[in-house]
């Protein structure tokens, strides 16, 4: 194993409960029900596919510029709420496991269906961390199609079986093995048969890997 393409929510961080509520506020004004297991449900895929399984209980009629004006308008809610995110909000075994498998010789990079991806990561000030970023801005199949951690191989100048991926949705965790790479869940991943491995914490892949 050469490379560790890590997906960004969920497993460097969280922004759940940030998305969550920009969410919630386009399910209000359109009137449909929307909680957090749904919210759940939106790990891992791209903003229209999680809008259109926010939709599934509208019952009225949107034509694709409606859906693209409520998908921007989420954007433009969420990015007020990412803003606030700052180092203190990553844990500290995330920064010690980065360090370590950096200091093993690992290549480090980020795996993520979110647009937003390079901003968070600004944010949290750990762009540095990562040799590469393969996010939502250069794909054009989000998971569980394996486009983006291809790329991100690619960009690592690494084969997809020399890379493991570390993920903490179904979705992710499908996307790894289609590229032909291993998965680590961790989070509710933990519970999928997909997974190759199963931790914790983060810092459980210094016991896993070399």
């Amino acid at each position: 194993m050469n490379a560790i393409l890590f997906d960004l929510d969920g497993v460097i961080c969280s922004t759940d409960v940030l998305h969550y509520r920009a969410w919630k506020a386009i399910a209000d004004e359109y009137g449909i029900y929307f909680d957090e297991a749904i919210n759940a449900r939106l790990r891992g895929v791209s903003r229209m596919e999680s809008l259109a399984i926010v939709l599934e209980r509208y019952e009225g009629d949107l034509s694709a510029l409606d859906l693209a004006a409520m998908a921007e308008k989420k954007n433009g809610l969420s990015r007020p709420l990412l803003s606030t995110m700052t180092p203190a909000d990553v844990d500290p075994a995330v920064l010690k496991t980065l360090r370590e498998l950096r200091r093993r010789g690992y290549k480090l990079a980020i795996g993520s269906s979110s647009k937003n991806a390079g901003f968070i990561l600004e944010r949290i000030a750990l762009r540095d961390a990562f040799d590469a970023v393969s996010d939502g801005n250069n794909i054009a199949k989000s998971k569980p199609d394996p486009e983006v951690f291809l790329k991100a191989a690619a960009m690592l100048n690494e084969r997809p079986e020399d890379c493991l991926v570390v993920e903490d949705a179904e979705a992710g965790l499908v996307a790894a093995h289609l590229g032909g790479m291993k998965a680590a869940g961790i989070g509710l991943a933990t519970a999928s048969k997909t997974a190759d491995f199963r931790i914790r914490s983060l810092d459980e892949l210094l016991i896993l890997l070399p």
